[in-house]
């Protein structure tokens, strides 16, 4: 009987079919969703500094890890390893629980936000922080999305 790492056909990509593969496609969606609250909420009025500081390392935090991972698979650092399947399973499912949390407290800054926005100013910030609320859920999402269909890839492998 061979063993679980070489039995099935599931691999982790390199070169250019990181581009088209699936689950690896969703790292171009991870960028755009992660770096979209990134700026978002770095550009907004800070109301609640503690959980809009989690929400900053959060979305800074996975969008330089999504950007290692993929600048290492795009260059076939993995080499075939089979024990990368596991790192990107955790990676994503960790990222997924991260932003999570973030756009929970996001959300809860956002609602504490619109108490005291009275004036116009104030409500620009506001509806920053309303797309910086939907783009976390998105990426939430997004991660939750590829951890899932990472953890059948590690199941065929």
């Amino acid at each position: 009987m061979a063993p679980a790492a070489t039995s099935g056909g599931a691999s982790l990509p390199r070169g250019f079919s990181v581009f088209v593969s699936f689950p690896d496609l969703l790292f171009i969606f991870e960028f755009i969703f992660g770096g979209l609250v990134w700026i978002l909420v770095a550009s907004s009025k800070v109301p609640c500094p503690l959980t809009q500081g989690w929400v900053m390392f959060v979305s800074v935090f996975c969008f330089v890890a999504t950007t290692v991972m993929f600048f290492l698979y795009f260059i076939g650092a993995h080499g075939g390893d089979a024990s990368w399947i596991p790192l990107d399973v955790s990676y994503h499912l960790i990222a997924a629980l991260f932003y999570l949390s973030a756009s929970v407290l996001e959300a809860f800054a956002t609602i504490s936000l619109k108490r005291i926005s009275e004036n116009g100013e104030r409500f620009k910030y506001y509806q920053e922080n309303i797309s910086a609320v939907v783009f976390a859920f998105v990426a939430t999402l997004i991660y939750v999305i590829h951890a899932v269909f990472s953890l059948f890839r590690w199941k065929a492998s």
